[in-house]
C-alpha cells in the first residue's frame, strides 16, 4: 500500500491552457518518412517496420539480457542521418563511452545527458529537439513534486505520463528501458503497459548467447513477430536463420526428440522437442514443462491414455523445447505426443521428418494453418518428409511439394509413420 496525495488544479487555471481543436482524417497529414529503420532488421520486424515517429516504447527483460546494448547499437546506424539524446540514470558518461567503444558506436550525432530529475530532462529535450530519445531506465527517474522515492509505482507513473505528453507533442520517438520484477513482469506493475504505445519483452536465458525479442503490445504492428539475436562480446547479432540455430546440437538416435514448426507471426521456425517419460519414484507422479504450456502438456496426457492407449498415469514426464524459445500455438501438439511416447517405448523416431499437428479431446488431428510455409521451411532446412493431419493434406493433394508428405488421421498413424 502506498500513500497517494491528489493535487486539485483550479478551474482558472485550466480556462488559461492552449484550447486544442479536432480536425477530419483529410488535415491530418501522413510524412514520407513515417517510420525510421533501425538497421536491424530482426528489431524492425518486431516493431511492424520501424520506429513511428511520435511513439512510445518500453523495452523490459532481466537485467544483463540486452536492453541497454540493442539502444546504443542502434544509435551507430540511426546517428548517421538523426540526432539522438541518450538520458541515463544508471550509468555515468565515461561508462556509456565505454560501453560504446566496445560495440563499435563511432557516431558524433548521439548526445548522452546523465540526469535522474525528470523535469530538468524534459526541458533538454525541448530546448535540443532531437530526433530521438532514449530513457534508461524509467525506475531511476524522479519527479520533484512527488514525495514518493524514485522507482515506487506513482513515480514511475509520473514520469513516464510527462515523458509521453512531450514526445507526443514534439512528435519525437521515444525509448524506455524498464526493470522487471522477480516474476518477470515490468515493474510498476502494469501501469506502464497501459501508457506507452509498444511494450517489447527481452526473453532467454543470461547463461545462453541466444535472446529473443518479442512484443505483447504494438498500436503500430503485429505482436506475433519475434526477432532472434545472439549475444557476443560485439553485442547482440541478427540470426537470420533460427530453424538452423534452434536445431544446433540436435542429438541423432536418441529416442524422446522430436522436431516440429510453428509460426511466429509470418515466420516459420523449427524446433526440437525433447520428450522423457520415466518410473516415478514418489506416490504421485510428476509432470513438468519447460518452453510448453503445462496444462496444455496435461490435457494431452489425458488423451494419450484415453483414446490412444498409451499409459502414463504411473511415470514421471517431462517436456522441453529446446534453445529457449516458448510454444503457445495448438499445431505443436503432435509433436509433443510423438515426443513423450518415444520415450515411453523408447523407439527412435525417423530423424529426416517434421510434424505438426492439433490433437482433439477425441484424439483426431485437426488441421492447421500455414501449412506451404512451414513444409517449405522443412525443406529448405534438409528434411525429406512431413507427417502433417490428413485434412491440412488434402490441400495440396494437386501441387507438387519438395518434401513427402503423409497424411495421418490418428495418433497411433503418426507413431507408425515415424517409427517404421
Amino acid at each position: 500500500m502506498e500513500e497517494e496525495i491528489q493535487e486539485t488544479t483550479s478551474l482558472g487555471s485550466i480556462g488559461k491552457k492552449a484550447a486544442s481543436h479536432p480536425k477530419t482524417l483529410q488535415e491530418i497529414s501522413l510524412d514520407e518518412e513515417l517510420r525510421y529503420h533501425t538497421g536491424l532488421g530482426e528489431l524492425d520486424r518486431v516493431l511492424g517496420g520501424g520506429i513511428v515517429k511520435g511513439s512510445l516504447i518500453l523495452i523490459g527483460g532481466d537485467p544483463g539480457i540486452g536492453k541497454s546494448t540493442i539502444l546504443l547499437q542502434i544509435c551507430n546506424d540511426l546517428g548517421k542521418s538523426l540526432q539522438i539524446l541518450y538520458v541515463s540514470g544508471e550509468e555515468s558518461a565515461r561508462q556509456i563511452k565505454l560501453r560504446a567503444s566496445r560495440l563499435g558506436v563511432t557516431t558524433e550525432n548521439l548526445m548522452i545527458l546523465t540526469e535522474t530529475d525528470i523535469q530538468v530532462i524534459t526541458e533538454q529535450i525541448r530546448q535540443q529537439k532531437p530526433d530521438l530519445v532514449m530513457i534508461d531506465s524509467i525506475q531511476t527517474m524522479n519527479h520533484s513534486q512527488i514525495s514518493s522515492s524514485p522507482g515506487s509505482i506513482t513515480q514511475v507513473r509520473e514520469c513516464t505520463n510527462v515523458i509521453m505528453s512531450v514526445v507526443k507533442d514534439l512528435e519525437i520517438p521515444a525509448f524506455i528501458v524498464s526493470h522487471v520484477n522477480k516474476d518477470g513482469a515490468i515493474a510498476g506493475p502494469k501501469v506502464l503497459e497501459h501508457i506507452v504505445d509498444a511494450v517489447l519483452y527481452f526473453e532467454g536465458d543470461r547463461r545462453l548467447s541466444y535472446r529473443i525479442l518479442r512484443a505483447v503490445k504494438n498500436r503500430y504492428g503485429s505482436t506475433n513477430e519475434i526477432g532472434v539475436f545472439d549475444m557476443n562480446e560485439e553485442g547482440l547479432q541478427q540470426v537470420d536463420n533460427p530453424s538452423q540455430m534452434m536445431l544446433e546440437g540436435r542429438p541423432l538416435n536418441v529416442s524422446g526428440t522430436c522436431v516440429t514448426c510453428v509460426m511466429e507471426g509470418s515466420r516459420p521456425i523449427l524446433a526440437e522437442i525433447q520428450g522423457l517419460a520415466t518410473t516415478s519414484g514418489y506416490g504421485t507422479p510428476r509432470r513438468m514443462s519447460t518452453g510448453f504450456d503445462y496444462n496444455r502438456m496435461s490435457v494431452l496426457l489425458a488423451v494419450l491414455e484415453k483414446r490412444a492407449g498409451y499409459y502414463f498415469s504411473n511415470l514421471d514426464a517431462y517436456i522441453n523445447v529446446v534453445g529457449g524459445l516458448r510454444l503457445d500455438e495448438p499445431a505443436a501438439d503432435l509433436a509433443v505426443a510423438m515426443a513423450l511416447i518415444s520415450s515411453l517405448k523408447d523407439v527412435v523416431l525417423r530423424e529426416d521428418t517434421v510434424v505438426f499437428g492439433e490433437i482433439g479431446l477425441a484424439g483426431e488431428l485437426r488441421s492447421i494453418s500455414h501449412g506451404e510455409k512451414r513444409i517449405l521451411e522443412a525443406a529448405r532446412m534438409g528434411f525429406q518428409r512431413c507427417v502433417l493431419p490428413y485434412h491440412s493434406l488434402r490441400i495440396f493433394k494437386d501441387r507438387q511439394m519438395p518434401i513427402q508428405l503423409i497424411g495421418v488421421k490418428t495418433v497411433r498413424e503418426a507413431f507408425e509413420a515415424l517409427s517404421e
